[in-house]
């Protein structure tokens, strides 16, 4: 074997190791860490849409990565990591002004549908929409 042809052995087996090589970077070490700080500073409770943004997108992450898509898995698990640190920033701001938080919508906001709530009788002569010749 020439130089030549070792040198193109290794490229092309260094080239095919990176995608997963990247994926523990950016998935398993990056975005990870970035949802349990979104955790701890309790995010679900004020950030609930950069929360669940931040879980999905890791969710789909681990998927891609199942199926060696690991493009497909570092993109997501930028976009985890992004929602994540958003979310902290927003619980942060949050937790300080309560104006900020997302609503809290109570129990009697819209009635339900076994309310008993007066409704006006049916017609019960109905007009024919066309009559028959």
């Amino acid at each position: 074997m020439g130089p030549r042809l070792i040198a193109l052995v290794l490229f092309v087996v260094s080239a095919t190791a990176c995608g997963p090589i990247a994926y523990v970077n950016e998935v398993t070490r990056r975005a990870s860490t970035s949802v349990d700080a979104a955790r701890a500073a309790q995010a679900d409770k004020y950030a609930p849409y950069y929360w669940t943004r931040a879980n999905q997108y890791l969710h789909q992450a681990r998927v891609k990565a199942a199926k060696s898509d690991w493009e497909g898995a570092n993109r997501f698990g930028r976009l985890a990591s992004e929602a994540a640190d958003k979310a902290v920033v927003e619980a942060e701001i949050a937790e300080k002004d309560p104006s900020k938080r997302p609503l809290e919508l109570k129990h009697d906001v819209a009635p339900a549908k076994g309310d008993a709530t007066p409704v006006a009788p049916a017609k019960s002569d109905i007009a024919p929409a066309k009559e028959e010749p």
